[in-house]
């Protein structure tokens, strides 16, 4: 059977059939994968090969398999669901098109579930509580609209995906997945992951502009481009995905861009992110999971305070839709974009989850009106709700949209990739081989306090030529602790003054250990501080949150342009220059401690790994050279 319409209508038909289509973008085609469906524990369950031979599957990826890497999430049983293919049709667009029913689905007892005034004041619980005490630099919350669907299931699923194909534009893939019990359409803007040919790539994408009444203008996109909230959240969750391509590829990844995605009602800005890696696809995706722009840095603490302030699981919103391909090599490839502006349907009732990033800098209403954005274009896409004018118009293919004509006007352009100039260029050049680096044939151990920045620290010293490698704060030994020629106390999220906290008193015995024995330390931005009490200096929450903020600050000597993702600060009296043992290197006005060094140790308050540190890898070579002295 090759005709789309008996393909696409018994299958239809048949209410225990389980098959997945999907439209690339910029694919003139469809492609329909059938198969039956196995439910996994695991990642490593996923049955890549079966008797031997490798195999095609399609999994849905919940959002509870973080529990894998040891985060929190309740778990609500939804499946990580795996469709066997068993074939795997290329079917053209237009006929597809043709095919798919197209009459409307009305929904009833349609709204959020979580009234607009509530949203608000979960917003700012978060911002006071969450990043205020210094938790993390960004957090992802969700609600969800939902209503009734009185349709045939199925049928309203292959609906919903024409109108999608026909409505909607820019996604990266526009899909649906229909197996029993769990039906998801939509239209992903966002590739978390890509494995191919050994070279990984990743795409974070940041910072919405919705656009207004008949069409964006270049005044509103400037405006939206010009926004420093819509910047430095760009920038957090480029330096959150770039932790995870450090863990998973061995240059730790390079950064092109920055590019506009433009979609039917929204534009958002994005990077590129690409290394090189062997690792089996499973373990890239499990080391990946799950995007910051859908949960939040540091991704540990994101996990708890998702749990803290969400009402309801998330199922599979956030997760992942992922393809694994066989390929020449024996092994498999991977596609997997992030299961966000996606419908599910389950029992006659339809959910939208939308979530806003919530940084510092965020109102609360301006968070509820991008939820209620981001609903709308997938409710307007399906028809769901009027659909703008300019956005139901089908355009014609040979024609430039009047958005993708802003993108290319000079002003916008240079806008946008102007914001390169604040970025480290060691991120965004080809690097040199560390092995002759100015520290070769010596080691170090980076102690993790639950922020993977420090993947991105070790990356720098092998580039500085340090053998080095990661331990958790958990697991570290006191052997290991005096094993290292240098040790690196790494970043984390909490109150650096909570002895009580078994991460924080760990992370003390670690600095005093290294102290006492008179070996190197290198402590970093949380480790900083609790250097800082141990020589007597005062520690205080910094009035505003210093998260994604990047600043030019004296570092013994020389200016450095340098980011932070603070909440606390160590402080002296301005124009203090020695705590006890110690030089400090502080702010000449506030007297916020930014650096320490002393026989045997040096300390930053700021991540000179970030994306944000322009100065970064000099500065960290100048402390690890005075660390090693």
């Amino acid at each position: 059977m090759t005709d789309p319409a008996a393909l696409l209508s018994a299958l239809a038909r048949d209410a225990e059939a389980s098959f997945v289509l999907i439209a690339r973008d910029g694919v003139q085609s469809v492609e329909l994968l059938t198969g039956e469906i196995d439910d996994v524990d695991l990642l490593a369950d996923i049955p890549l090969l079966i008797d031997g031979t490798p195999r095609e599957v399609f999994a849905m990826v919940p959002y509870r398999q973080v529990r894998e890497r040891g985060f929190e999430a309740e778990d609500d049983g939804t499946p990580l669901r795996c469709l066997l293919v068993d074939e795997h049709r290329h079917l053209p667009l237009g006929d597809v098109l043709s095919a798919l029913p197209d009459a409307p689905v009305p929904l009833r007892n349609s709204g959020f579930d979580i009234a607009d005034e509530d949203y608000a004041e979960v917003v700012e619980r978060v911002i006071a509580d969450e990043i205020g005490r210094g938790e993390g630099a960004n957090f992802v919350i969700r609600r969800d609209y939902t209503a009734t669907v009185d349709a045939d299931e199925r049928i309203a699923a292959l609906t919903w995906f024409r109108a999608l194909l026909e409505h909607e534009r820019g996604a990266y893939w526009t899909f649906a997945v229909i197996t029993p019990g769990h039906i998801a359409v939509g239209a992903s803007p966002e590739a978390h992951v890509v494995a191919r040919d050994g070279i990984v790539t990743m795409n974070p994408i940041s910072g919405t502009f919705r656009h207004p009444a008949g069409g964006a203008t270049k005044e509103t996109l400037i405006d939206f481009l010009s926004s420093t909230k819509e910047t430095e959240e760009l920038f957090m969750v480029v330096d959150e995905e770039l932790k995870m391509m450090s863990a998973v590829c061995s240059d730790g990844g390079r950064i092109t861009g920055p590019h506009l995605k433009q979609m039917s009602r929204l534009t958002h800005t994005e990077y590129m992110l690409r290394g090189r890696s062997r690792l089996d696809p499973r373990d890239i995706l499990r080391e990946t999971m799950f995007a910051p722009t859908v949960t939040g840095s540091p991704m540990q603490n994101a996990c708890a305070v998702i749990r803290r302030h969400e009402t309801k699981p998330r199922g599979y919103y956030s997760g992942v839709a992922a393809l694994f391909t066989p390929n020449d090599d024996g092994g498999h490839d991977v596609d997997a974009p992030i299961l966000i502006r996606t419908v599910y349907l389950e029992n006659g009732q339809l959910r939208v989850p939308v979530g806003a990033t919530l940084v510092r800098h965020s109102d609360p209403y301006g968070e509820v009106s991008e939820t209620h954005g981001k609903a709308a274009g997938v409710l307007g896409a399906i028809g769901a709700i009027p659909r703008d004018t300019v956005a139901a118009a089908k355009a014609d293919p040979d024609e430039p949209s009047p958005e993708a004509s802003l993108a290319d006007d000079p002003e916008v352009a240079e806008l946008l990739a102007s914001r390169n100039s604040r970025l480290a260029e060691f991120w965004l050049n080809p690097q040199e081989d560390g092995s002759t680096g100015p520290f070769a044939g010596r080691s170090a151990l980076v102690v993790d306090a639950e922020d993977r920045f420090t993947t991105m620290l070790a990356h720098q010293l092998h580039h500085l030529g340090l053998d080095a490698r990661i331990v958790a704060w958990d697991q570290v030994t006191d052997a290991d602790i005096d094993g290292a020629d240098l040790l690196v106390a790494g970043p984390g999220p909490g109150d650096p003054r909570d002895a009580s906290t078994p991460r924080i008193a760990r992370m003390r015995e670690a600095v005093a250990q290294r102290l006492e024995h008179h070996k190197p330390l290198l402590a970093v931005c949380l480790s900083h501080q609790i250097l800082a009490d141990s020589l007597g200096i005062d520690l205080t929450p910094l009035d505003a949150p210093h998260q994604g903020l990047q600043k030019v600050v004296p570092v013994f000597g020389e200016d450095a342009s340098i980011g932070f993702y603070n909440t606390f600060t160590a402080r002296v009296s301005p124009g203090t220059t020695t705590a006890g043992s110690a030089e400090v290197s502080a702010d000449p006005s506030s007297g916020d401690v930014y650096a320490l060094r002393g026989e045997g140790f040096a300390s930053v308050q700021g991540h000179l790994e970030s994306i944000l540190s322009r100065d970064g890898i000099r500065t960290l070579e100048r402390l690890i050279t005075a660390a090693f002295a």
